[in-house]
């Protein structure tokens, strides 16, 4: 039987909270929102994180509300199959974070001073800190660094957790060195021919160019992200050129092909 949506003049989050409810129903709801788990949707959650990222980046705040929208559906979902377990609900979502970042600016809801924007930032590695201390779940400093992150990501947050506690590089120049030698200890893997060894060194070259982005203040991720539309603008710059002489790529070779990355360059250059 078929049943009306809820009504439009609702809250939009409470109607958004009785739509999941409905999708959810046990009796005539979607088979397909039925049959979801927590592990199922998350991939999902990462994905619609990642477009509200390419909207931001690409400036279409058309774009970035729709994605907003779909992200916050994601929490509403998740929220929706924990309230069905008896874990919590959506409120219980809203109150968390709202106790929480009023616990983390006490310079803003209490009387808590800080005399820079280091200091503020310091003071909240210490309010972390002393969350994680109270929930008694990290044995050590890393344990709580999300597994599931992004890997360029989680190197940052496992080498910004571990400088907390002074195992840091102490300056950038250090950190280059130390990509020098392990990019040499890659290569030295590559020429024996060993792969698994060189995919071990490959994965310490990243973990140090994170850190290297740490140390200067860039996001890793943003950096790469930057640089795959990098390859992507010049390498549809040289498919236009192919175009042109009535080619496609795979009807050209390397060095006509480089030759035309090189005009795409200059032409960015100008």
């Amino acid at each position: 039987m078929t049943r009306p949506a809820p009504p439009a003049d609702l809250a939009p989050i409470d109607r958004l909270l009785a739509i999941m409810a409905r999708l959810r129903d046990a009796q005539d709801g979607c088979p397909w929102d039925l049959e979801q788990t927590f592990e199922t949707i998350a991939p999902y959650t990462v994905e619609e994180a990642y477009e509200v990222a390419d909207a931001i980046e690409r400036g279409d705040l058309a774009d970035l509300k729709e994605e907003l929208g779909d992200l916050l559906l994601q929490v509403v979902f998740h929220a929706r199959m924990a309230e069905e377990q008896g874990a919590f609900a959506f409120d219980d979502v809203a109150q968390a974070i709202n106790d929480k970042m009023i616990r983390r600016h006490p310079h803003v809801f209490a009387d808590e001073t800080y005399a820079s924007l280091d200091d503020q930032k310091q003071g909240w590695e210490q309010l972390k800190a002393a969350e994680r201390a109270g929930k008694g779940k990290a044995a050590s400093l890393l344990d709580d660094v999300p597994v599931g992150l992004p890997g360029l990501t989680r190197a940052v947050k496992l080498s910004k957790r571990a400088a907390t506690v002074g195992f840091v590089w102490p300056t950038v120049q250090d950190v280059v060195a130390k990509l020098h030698e392990e990019v040499g200890e890659m290569l030295v893997e590559i020429e024996a021919g060993d792969l698994e060894k060189a995919k071990g060194e490959i994965g310490d070259v990243l973990f140090v160019v994170a850190n290297l982005a740490r140390t200067l203040d860039v996001d890793p991720e943003d950096a790469v992200r930057a640089t795959n539309a990098k390859f992507v603008r010049r390498f549809n710059y040289v498919e236009r050129r192919l175009a042109e002489r009535g080619k496609t790529p795979d009807q050209s070779n390397l060095a006509e092909m480089d030759g035309l990355w090189d005009e795409a360059k200059a032409a960015e250059r100008a």
